[in-house]
């Protein structure tokens, strides 16, 4: 075991970065299974973030979209507490060398995205604004000198002592025996969980390993079964899928089938730019039937796509799709994990020394279904949030030498493979009962194939997780669609531990002889 007094932060993505810098001069140590700024989600987003910078605009206003938005279970406070914050953080990037599109008289450019009532996504080069702000924070980070940060490692369980978390168990990212780290704090902020599904718009190891690993150590976790699916994913064959941003509907690209017909008029009067979860399911029914669903930018962008929405314009040509020409094909993706580890307002989680922050908490804020850049926001103020609560501690620590780690078996892909079809099918767009439960026992199957990888077992507890919550919300509510179930109920946030997920998940089949 390897003492340290620096402040453990699991993960090296947007809330990462931004609490590590707010911990400054308090040391930490921070874990990124890849070099630092690349594979994390946070690099990924194109929209931006959400805030009311517009002076027509305010928080308030702001807040209740999110509200609405969230389909009845967002926290209405946490959603006013994160709004009144929100400019304060885009001018704090700014500051720390975020370049946010600006027009001519130097105010910042706003795009408008599904539910919000105002234009008031701010971005970078269009659907950029993931990479810059990542860009700004990671130089920021690799200037601090109080931050060590350990690249090509990962966090594969908790350290436990005496009722709360006293630290981590390293391995090499590549696949190693672990080694356990004691520290005064572990912040959480690993992303989602997107990847445990076969179709997902994120980075191939977000796949919500950071949420399981709190699981396993018995942290509560709170509305697992809220899976936002992006309705937009280009259907390239790509794994992951590229997105197509929300800002191409907000700039007025429409969505239409085969036929050249739009659908999302009959299905909302906000028709494309209605709340995702209506936009996706719009989508999915089009795939389902056959008529394959398309995003048609030519009249409302036509050229400016490639100068204006660079990411697009790449994925497109990768594929072979001329988007000036051309309709996008899209699918609905899995994309956002409203659920995680329940944190309270600074981030504390349920065991003592654990805070979390970012896609991989639950903090009442997205509820079933996340307003649209709304994510980058949550995981500043959270980041921030937490940071402070962890508070201030020595102003120096020496840097943690870890020893020659022997070898160890990743996660078998074949299972992997297997757990994300399975929870595509069974946990996807829409669910019932049979699938859910279909689900869940393959997961099993899955983590029995392989009973000795942490990591692994850290992606079946979060899968096991989102199909047990699903299971027991007998309605339909925002992302969360239940054929056999398809009113509204009561609204309530879920909020289960693991062993009450496992008593309701089946034993493995056995193999036969």
């Amino acid at each position: 075991m390897i003492p340290t007094d620096r402040v453990v932060i699991v993960g090296a993505g947007l809330g990462a970065l931004y609490a590590a810098l707010v911990m400054a001069p308090r040391p930490v140590l921070m874990i990124s299974p890849d070099p630092l700024g690349q594979g994390a989600s946070s690099a990924w987003a194109q929209g931006g973030v959400a805030a009311a910078m517009d002076p027509a605009d305010s928080a308030d206003a702001h807040a209740a979209d999110t509200v609405r938005a969230g389909a009845g279970t967002v926290n209405p406070e946490v959603a006013r507490l994160v709004t009144a914050e929100a400019r304060a953080h885009i001018l704090t990037l700014t500051t720390l060398g975020t370049p946010f599109d600006r027009d001519p008289a130097g105010e910042y450019v706003l795009s408008r995205e599904a539910a919000h009532s105002f234009a008031r996504v701010v971005r970078v080069k269009g659907d950029q604004a993931g990479a810059e702000i990542m860009r700004a924070l990671v130089a920021a980070v690799r200037a601090a000198p109080s931050v060590q940060v350990l690249e090509g490692f990962v966090a594969t369980s908790l350290l436990l002592e005496a009722g709360g978390v006293a630290g981590i168990h390293l391995a090499r990212a590549m696949g190693s025996q672990p080694v356990a780290i004691r520290a005064p704090a572990v912040l959480i902020a690993g992303g989602g969980s997107g990847g445990l599904y076969s179709v997902t718009t994120n980075p191939p190891r977000i796949r919500g390993e950071a949420i399981g690993m709190a699981a396993r150590a018995g942290a509560v976790i709170a509305d697992a079964e809220f899976v936002q699916f992006h309705p937009t994913a280009i259907a390239s064959g790509e794994d992951p899928a590229p997105l197509a941003t929300e800002a191409l509907r907000g700039e007025g690209a429409l969505l239409v089938n085969a036929a050249g017909q739009r659908f999302m008029t009959a299905l909302h009067p906000d028709a494309e730019l209605a709340p995702r979860d209506i936009v996706a399911r719009g989508v999915y029914a089009e795939w389902r039937a056959g008529r394959v669903p398309a995003l048609d930018c030519r009249k409302a962008l036509s050229a400016r796509i490639l100068t204006q929405f660079p990411a697009v314009a790449a994925a497109c040509v990768r594929a072979g799709i001329d988007p000036v020409r051309q309709p996008i094909p899209v699918a609905a993706a899995a994309h956002y994990h409203m659920g995680g580890i329940e944190t309270d307002w600074d981030g504390r989680s349920s065991l003592p020394g654990l805070w979390a922050c970012g896609e991989a908490a639950s903090t009442g804020l997205h509820g079933a279904n996340r307003l649209a850049s709304n994510g980058l926001l949550e995981a500043l103020v959270f980041a921030r949030r937490a940071a402070l609560s962890i508070g201030a501690g020595p102003a120096a620590a020496p840097p943690v030498i870890l020893p020659e780690l022997p070898p160890a078996p990743l996660p078998d892909p074949t299972l992997v493979m297997r757990l994300r079809e399975a929870m595509t099918a069974g946990a996807g767009v829409l669910r019932d009962a049979v699938g859910l439960q279909a689900a869940l026992r393959v997961i099993a199957e899955v983590e029995a194939g392989q009973s000795d990888c942490p990591q692994l077992q850290n992606m079946t507890a979060t899968a096991t997780l989102i199909c047990a919550a699903a299971l027991l919300r007998r309605e339909s509510r925002g992302a969360h669609a239940r054929t056999d179930h398809p009113h509204t109920a009561a609204p309530h946030r879920s909020r289960m531990t693991l062993s009450q997920a496992l008593a309701l998940r089946p034993a493995p089949e056995p193999e036969p002889l």
